[in-house]
C-alpha cells in the first residue's frame, strides 16, 4: 500500500514556491525579465558602437559580457515561463526542471565569457592601441546604473531560486565590471597608460570566474538531484522516524523538482496498519512547513516479515 502525502493546500495557495514563502519566478518576475532584457540589449548596442569608436578592449569586453547576460536573462525567463506549464503524459512533472537547466546554462555562459574576455585581454596587453578614455568612462558609468538597477529587480529572490540568482549575479557582475572600466578610463585620462584597459579586462575575467563558480556548483548539484541546500536529509529522516506508528524508514529520496520546489519519496514501515488520509495530509503539511518539501509521496509497509526490494538505502 502507498499513501500520497501531497500538500494540496500549498498548491492552491497564492504564495509561490516551496517552503517559507519563497517567491516563484514565473509568477512574479516576468516584468523584471522584460525590463532587464530591453535595458541590457540597448546598452550592448551602445557599448559596441562606442567601444569601437574609442578603441577600448575593456568596453568591448563589457559589451560581450552584457550580450551574454541578455541571452542569460532570456534563458532564465523562458525557463520560468515553461515551468508554469501543467504536467503531461510525457512530462509527468511538467517542465519545472527547465529552471535548473537554465541556471546551469547561465553558469556555463559566464565561464565562456570569461575565456573570451581573457583571450582578447591578453592579446591587447601585448598589442595596446589608443583608447578614448572620456568616452569609455561615460559609457561605463551608464552601465553601472543600468546593471545595478537590473540586479535590484532580482535581488529579493536570489537566496531561494538558483535561476533568479543566476540572473542577479549576471547583472551584479556587470555593474562591478562597469565600475572597473570607469576606474581604468579615469587612470588612462590622467596618465595615458593604455595597457591598463587590457589589464582591467583580465581582472574582470577573474572576478566573473570566482563569482560564478558557486553558481556552477549549485546548478550542477540541482541537475544531479542533490538534496537542495537548506534541507538536511538526516533531519528529515529523524522527523519521519519519530512519527507515531513508524518503526523504520528506508528508500528516502529528496530532490529538486525545480529551482524552487522540492520533492520527497520514502517507504515507512508501520506494523500497526496504514494511517488514514488525514494523518498523511498532516504529515505532508509538516514536511512543507519544517523543510520546504511541497511534494511528498510516502509508501506505507505494514508487514516487517516481507523484504522490500528497495531496502537498504543504497539500493535505487
Amino acid at each position: 500500500m502507498s499513501g500520497h502525502a501531497h500538500d494540496h493546500d500549498h498548491d492552491r495557495r497564492d504564495h509561490a514556491g516551496h517552503g517559507h514563502g519563497h517567491p516563484r519566478a514565473s509568477k512574479s518576475f516576468g516584468p523584471s525579465f522584460a525590463i532587464g532584457v530591453m535595458l541590457n540589449f540597448a546598452f550592448v548596442v551602445v557599448e559596441v558602437i562606442y567601444g569601437l569608436l574609442a578603441h577600448s578592449m575593456a568596453l568591448l569586453a563589457d559589451a560581450g559580457h552584457n550580450l551574454g547576460d541578455v541571452f542569460g536573462l532570456l534563458m532564465a525567463w523562458v525557463a520560468a515561463i515553461v515551468a508554469m506549464r501543467p504536467p503531461s503524459r510525457r512530462y509527468t512533472y511538467g517542465l519545472r526542471r527547465g529552471t535548473i537547466v537554465a541556471a546551469l546554462g547561465n553558469a556555463v555562459l559566464l565561464l565562456v565569457s570569461v575565456g573570451a574576455i581573457a583571450i582578447e585581454g591578453v592579446r591587447r596587453l601585448f598589442d595596446p592601441g589608443p583608447v578614448a578614455g572620456t568616452t569609455v568612462l561615460v559609457v561605463a558609468a551608464v552601465g553601472i546604473v543600468l546593471n545595478g538597477l537590473t540586479a535590484l529587480l532580482f535581488a529579493s529572490a536570489r537566496r531561494h531560486d538558483v535561476n533568479l540568482r543566476a540572473a542577479f549575479l549576471h547583472m551584479l557582475y556587470d555593474a562591478l565590471v562597469s565600475a572597473g572600466v570607469v576606474v581604468a578610463a579615469g587612470v588612462i585620462i590622467l596618465t595615458g597608460w593604455t595597457r591598463l584597459d587590457a589589464l582591467v579586462s583580465l581582472v574582470i575575467a577573474g572576478v566573473i570566474l570566482v563569482g560564478s563558480w558557486s553558481l556552477l556548483r549549485d546548478s550542477l548539484d540541482l541537475s544531479l538531484d542533490a538534496v537542495p541546500q537548506g534541507v538536511e536529509a538526516d533531519a528529515v529522516r529523524r522527523f519521519l522516524q519519530q512519527q507515531p506508528g513508524v518503526k523504520a524508514i528506508h528508500d528516502l529520496h529528496i530532490w529538486p523538482m525545480s529551482t524552487t520546489e522540492i520533492a520527497l519519496t520514502c517507504h515507512c514501515l508501520m506494523p500497526a496498519g496504514h494511517p488514514g488520509d488525514e494523518v498523511l495530509a498532516a504529515l505532508a503539511h509538516e514536511l512543507h512547513e519544517r523543510f520546504g518539501i511541497g511534494h511528498a509521496t510516502i509508501q506505507v509497509e505494514v508487514d516487517d516479515r516481507v523484504d522490500c526490494a528497495l531496502e537498504p538505502d543504497h539500493v535505487v
